[in-house]
């Protein structure tokens, strides 16, 4: 399940990133700023994750 939650992080993170990017690029704040939200949830989750194997031993 880590795994799994792992790599929705990732991908949570690249979507945000490419959503922020081509916002910028064409102008849209609103694509923009929706792109930094989602990437920010990525990170969010990566860090859960990185949390829990800490605690996991």
């Amino acid at each position: 399940m880590a795994g799994d939650e792992k790599a929705k992080s990732k991908v949570e993170q690249a979507k945000g990133k490419v959503k922020k990017t081509a916002g910028r690029a064409v102008g849209n704040e609103s694509k923009e700023a929706e792109g930094r939200g989602e990437k920010a949830k990525g990170d969010a989750r990566q860090a859960k994750e990185k949390i829990k194997d800490v605690f996991k031993d």
